[in-house]
Parts: C-alpha cells; structure tokens; sequence
C-alpha cells in the first residue's frame, strides 16, 4: 500500500468517527484527531503538502473540541512548516497567530513566541510587515511574563525591521525601549552599540539635535572608538563638513553593525555646505565684501551708539583741526601820527 492510500484510508476512519451513529450520539473528536494526524504524516511522507496542510487543520480543530490546546497548537505550527516547504507565504501569519493564542490557552506563552518567531523568519525577507506584527506580538507576550532580557533580543528584531522599512520615527522609539530593557537587567555593554544606532537613526530623521541629545544621554557607556567615531560624526554635521562625515561614517565599527544599520549609514544624507550650482548672482572668485568694523557688535542700540560717537569724533577733530591752524599775520594799520609825517615830508606848499 502506497503512503497516499494509506493517508486516504486514515481519512475514512476520522470521518466515520466524526459521524454519529445510533450507538454513538456524538462524534468521537480523540480518534478523528488522530487519524487527520496520521493521515497527514503520510502525505508528508509522499510530498503531497497541501493535503498534508489540510489534514492538520483538520486535526487542530479536532483538539480544539476537546480543549487539548497543546495538540492542537502542535498541529498548527506543523502546518507552518508545511507551508514554508510549499513556497506559499500567504497563510503563515494567520497560522502563526492562531498557534501562539492555542499555546497561549495551555500556558505555555514561550512555545507561542516560539511559533511566532518561526513565521517572522519566514516572511521578513519578502513581507516584513507582517513579520513586524508578529515579532511586537512576541514582545508583549514576554515583556508581560516579565523577561526583560528576552524581550530585548525582539524588540531588537522590531527597530531592525523598522529601519529596514525606513520608519525611522518608530525605529527610534523601539532603540529607546530596548535600550530601558538591557537597563532593568544592568547588560552595560550592549548600550554602546545601541546608543550609535540611536544617533544613526535620528540623523535619518534629520534631527541633528535629537542625535546629539542621545549622544549626550547614553554616551557614556560607548567605548573609545566609538565615542571618537560619534564626535566626528557630529561635529562634521555641526559644521556641515560632508568629507569629515563621510569619513566618520565609514569606521570600522559602524560598518560591521547589523546590516540593517551598515546600509543605513551608507545612504545617510551627508550635509552640504557648497552650492554644486552657483546660484544666480554669485560671481565666481569675487572679491570678500566689505565688512564694517562695527559688525562684531551685537544688537541696534550698540550699532547707533557706534554711529553717533563717529560723527562726535569727526567734529572733534575738525575743531581741533581749526584751533591748530596757524594764524596769518594781518599788515598793520597806518596810525594817525604817521600819517600826518607824510602829509609834511614833502615840506610846505
């Protein structure tokens, strides 16, 4: 007997378990779920998947009437892997869900993270948001059995996706909850690398100041290099110095962070300080402008003061100029005395 006959004939015998009869007034659901079982263990067996699928379904909702919750979640998270061997994605998140809720009722809340974090590997590379929902889920289910350390190896998962899907807001606000996590459990060493995600992801924001205040807050538990890296990187912007960003962007360190943060430095906008086009207007190699000697003032009272004690100086020197000035001598008059002499120097008429 080939193993799809024999998938085929376990069939038969759960649904005429499932069938109620005169002597049996209600369906036998243990010896249906057994049968879908071993039914689907056989089509796994003749690589005939999605009857294999079905049956477990089958033999999940057969423990579900008989409150064997943990059977019934086995069931679903082999369905799981069922699925991933068919290459059809479509129905591992509902499956996943429904599996961490089934093992969620026997309480057993790590074996449905467990599930979750199985169809989040799945679908990350080709549906990350949906991978996102599950991987918050498991963060909540752990956070609430009260494993900070566990849930921020997650909540990791979760800023790395949502940087990868370019929520940069959002990715900001899971680095800062991780880094509260690692906290609570006094893991001292893993806040450096998190502080220069931190000030990565705000840079991709645009929010230079934002950046600097995480350096300022989490600094302190970096390491040399990494201290050195992040002040070049920030006063480079500071001074919107693209050469010296670049640099700083390309350490070592930062280049060997998760790929999710490496791509993210490599297409961080650099700043810029020279126009590429000069704006109209502008001739090139034009001589500086004249700059008054009264512009390092600050303020309009300063200015006006600077104005009136300019023209108070020149009118001082004017009239100091003026008293300075040599006076001309003026030819005396003739006096009365002298003029009468003249009168006689020719004698009497």
């Amino acid at each position: 007997m080939s193993k799809i006959e024999e998938a085929n004939e376990h069939i038969r015998q759960a649904e005429k378990a499932l069938k109620p009869t005169f002597l049996k007034w209600r369906p036998d659901y243990e010896v249906a779920a057994d049968e879908y079982s071993h039914a689907a263990t056989c089509f796994r067996v003749a690589k005939s998947y999605a009857q294999c699928k079905d049956c477990l379904v089958k033999a999940a909702d057969c423990y579900k009437q008989t409150k064997a919750w943990f059977h019934a979640a086995r069931c679903i998270e082999q369905a799981l892997l069922v699925c991933k061997e068919m290459g059809n994605l479509s129905e591992v998140s509902k499956l996943a869900h429904s599996a961490c809720g089934l093992f969620q009722q026997h309480g057993s809340p790590e074996s449905g993270v467990t599930a979750l974090d199985k169809a989040a590997k799945m679908l990350e590379a080709t549906q990350p948001q949906q991978a996102l929902e599950l991987f918050r889920r498991a963060v909540d289910i752990i956070s609430g059995e009260d494993n900070p350390r566990h849930a921020a190896e997650y909540m990791s998962k979760v800023a790395r996706l949502l940087v990868k899907l370019q929520m940069y807001d959002e990715a900001a606000d899971a680095i800062r909850r991780e880094i509260g996590m690692y906290q609570d459990v006094k893991l001292w060493q893993s806040l450096g690398r998190l502080t220069v995600a931190l000030v990565l992801v705000q840079l991709a924001r645009g929010d230079q100041v934002a950046a600097e205040k995480a350096f300022k807050e989490w600094g302190n538990f970096c390491e040399a290099p990494e201290v050195q890296t992040l002040e070049m990187l920030l006063q480079a912007y500071d001074n919107e110095d693209a050469d010296a960003a670049r640099a700083a962007l390309n350490s070592p360190f930062i280049k060997h962070m998760d790929v999710e943060y490496a791509k993210l430095a490599r297409g961080l906008p650099l700043p810029q300080q020279e126009y590429a086009i000069p704006p109209a207007g502008v001739r090139a190699n034009a001589a500086e402008s004249y700059v008054s000697p009264n512009a390092s003032k600050v303020g309009g009272q300063a200015t006006i003061e600077a104005e009136v004690n300019h023209a108070k100086n020149e009118v001082n020197e004017s009239s100091q100029s003026i008293e300075k000035k040599p006076e001309v001598a003026s030819p005396p008059k003739p006096t009365q005395k002298q003029e009468e002499e003249d009168d006689y120097e020719g004698g009497l008429c």
